[in-house]
């Protein structure tokens, strides 16, 4: 018995000390294939193939005791033995069914209802004995093979196999194929082309820069009127360049064009020209310019092109590496011996000053556009096309939010309206409101609000430093009004700060007057001064140390570029250049040694000057310091009008000073 259940074990019918389900359910739970690997799966699914066909069919699970062939055998012998003693005995074997292909012989009991199954007894490989047996003992049996689809099975996963295998390397060879298409296709142009281009920017979209507009509209009536002005001799302009600082609206400008043109427009940026391939850049602007002709007339719009154009022999040495071959045949595409009749070129930098000369001059951008930092006009007009989608409360004026922020670009402008809907959506409102609209300037120019200090002596000494701010800029005369101070922490490390409403005129055409210089470093160091009055030399903390840099920097610029100083109207200083931009390999000294110490006396004498100035105007307003110190921990923030009237109580300030330049 433990024999013939040890070889049932060993030929995989019935696994050892558990069931055939048990052992079915340890067979399914295998891991996963990789379906990365291919071969890896091709032979897992060879493997899978010869143990599912080879493996023969499992016994059924019965209640009763299984019966063994060594069993079987005794009770044939018993039932021959009966009939020839006696011939009424009966039988406890009524049948057997043999199944020579599975090895198995499913024994029939005598007694057995109908719906039990019969006792399966797996078989050797010759039965020759129990046949004969059977036959002795007069007992029905029948041989019967089943079905065996093993052989069709296996042909058909074969056949899924080698399917299989081909889809892999056919999918390999298409990869392999177009790896080495694109390697061919290195020097094709990798711009957008547009046959009418699709922007849904017009002109009416862009505000703020008319100038620019009115330049470019010439632009447009060039390319649709082309014979209007043929006919009278005048050539067709071949580049236009938009310089401006970052965000003023020199990409939307180049999508106008193209809205308002309605030609085929083919855009690009600078650095897509330039691979690590050696002559790739020139082979795409070849490509580029090809493609072009056959389009013309056309425009080709070219965004960040200091990446391409910068000067040529600004690195050490010269060289001529990619960025130069590429460039040089820009110059020859745009204006060379064959030249680009139809073609209009308009390219977008905020680096003007690292260009190529030979890509500046007339023929090849015969144009330069400036699209600079909107004034008045240009912010409210900007405002309201960003304002069209916006749900503004009655109460909002934009000609106040243009007033309110001079400096600001179309780009910080945009950000502006859309920090104001964020938060109005935060705060579950339905309209944006004046809140809002103050909030979403603070974090678009100082930060974003952090959780209040508690009551303590940095929060005290805060306060103190932000009031010396805020009370220089309304007591000084030439300085612009206070807006607000707070001591509300910002992120970037900011504790607090005083705001002032700067002169719109002043700030969009650049003319401070010494007066109004000398009342800002004033007002810089009002911080310190007011730290040092209050609490002592020793006490003064680092919080004064970017006011320090803006004092530094811009009494240095009185004295080397503005000749506001003693040493008399001269510029000893040229602006901060690029290294590396072909101005020459080394760097001169642009004075003597003399007058290096003359400037930094003249430098530390205007500081320390404006810095007496601070300090004796806080000995000056010490009470009037205190209370407004002990209203600003209070309330945490003080509007300028507020401020204005608690220092009225202690000063009589010109009418003009009272008043606010919104």
């Amino acid at each position: 018995m433990k024999n013939s259940s040890w070889i049932r074990a060993w030929m995989g019918k019935e696994p050892k000390g558990g069931s055939t389900k048990e052992h079915r359910v340890s067979r399914a739970d295998k891991p996963e294939v990789a379906p990365r690997n291919l071969w890896r799966l091709a032979a897992s699914l060879l493997i899978l193939q010869g143990v599912w066909l080879g493996s023969p069919a499992q016994a059924q699970r019965s209640d009763r005791k299984p019966l063994s062939y060594g069993h079987l055998l005794q009770k044939i012998d018993a039932c021959k033995t009966e009939s020839t003693l006696s011939p009424a005995t009966t039988c406890q074997i009524s049948k057997v069914e043999i199944d020579p292909s599975r090895s198995v012989a499913k024994v029939h009991l005598t007694g057995q209802q109908a719906t039990e199954p019969p006792q399966d007894v797996v078989l050797l490989d010759q039965n020759n004995e129990l046949i004969e047996k059977l036959r002795n003992a007069n007992i029905a049996f029948d041989v019967e093979p089943t079905a065996d689809n093993t052989a069709a099975l296996g042909l058909v996963m074969n056949l899924f196999l080698l399917f299989l295998l081909m889809a892999g390397l056919m999918m390999i060879l298409r990869r392999s194929a177009s790896s080495s298409g694109q390697a061919l296709n290195f020097g094709k142009s990798r711009a957008r082309f547009q046959m009418q281009a699709k922007t849904g920017v017009f002109f009416n979209d862009v505000a703020g820069i008319e100038e620019a507009k009115e330049e470019l509209q010439e632009v447009v009536t060039f390319l649709k009127e082309t014979e209007r002005f043929t006919a009278l001799g005048a050539r067709i302009p071949r580049g236009v360049l938009l310089v401006g600082p970052p965000g003023t609206g020199k990409t939307l400008l180049a999508k106008a064009v193209a809205g308002e043109a309605g030609v085929p427009f083919f855009s690009i940026s600078g650095s897509e020209f330039v691979e690590m391939f050696v002559g790739v850049g020139a082979s795409r602007v070849r490509d580029l310019f090809k493609k072009a002709k056959e389009n013309a007339p056309c425009l080709i719009f070219i965004d960040e092109i200091d990446a391409v154009g910068r000067q040529r022999g600004a690195g050490i040495g010269g060289g001529n590496d990619e960025r130069e071959q590429t460039l040089n045949q820009l110059l020859t595409e745009m204006d060379g011996f064959e030249g680009n009749t139809g073609i209009i070129v308009i390219a977008a930098t905020n680096r003007p000053d690292v260009l190529d000369t030979a890509l500046l001059r007339p023929g090849r951008f015969d144009r330069q556009v400036t699209v600079d930092l909107p004034g008045y006009n240009g912010r409210l007009g900007i405002l309201e096309v960003h304002a069209r989608n916006k749900k503004l409360a009655s109460e909002v004026s934009l000609d106040a939010i243009a007033r309110r922020t001079p400096g600001f670009s179309g780009a910080d402008l945009a950000n502006l309206l859309n920090e104001a809907a964020i938060l109005t959506a935060r705060r579950r409102k339905d309209e944006i409101g004046i809140l809002e609209i103050d909030d979403a300037i603070d974090r678009v120019t100082i930060g974003m609000t952090l959780n209040p200090l508690l009551d303590s002596k940095k929060k005290r000494l805060i306060a103190y430093h932000e009031v010396g701010h805020a009370l220089l800029m309304t007591l000084l005369e030439n300085s612009d009004p206070l807006n607000k101070v707070t001591i509300i922490p910002r992120s970037g490390g900011i504790g607090g700060f005083a705001q002032q409403v700067f002169n719109e005129e002043m700030v969009d055409s650049g003319l401070y007057t010494r007066a109004w210089l000398i009342d800002q470093i004033t007002i810089f160091l009002g911080g310190r001064a007011a730290e040092e009055e209050v609490f002592g030399y020793d006490e003064v903390t680092k919080g004064a140390s970017s006011d320090l840099r803006a004092v530094s920097n811009l009494c240095r610029e009185m004295v080397t570029r503005y000749g506001m100083s003693d040493l008399g109207p001269v510029a000893l200083e040229s602006p901060d250049s690029e290294v590396f931009l072909g101005g020459g390999w080394t760097t001169r000294a642009e004075y003597s040694e003399e007058v290096a110490t003359k400037i930094d006396q003249q430098v530390r004498a205007i500081a320390m000057s404006c810095y007496e100035k601070a300090r004796r105007l806080m000995r000056e307003n010490r009470p009037l310091i205190d209370r407004l110190v002990d209203i600003l921990l209070d309330r945490e923030t003080i509007e300028g009008e507020q401020f204005r009237q608690i220092v009225a109580e202690y000063t009589q300030l010109p009418e003009k000073q009272m008043a606010v330049t919104r």
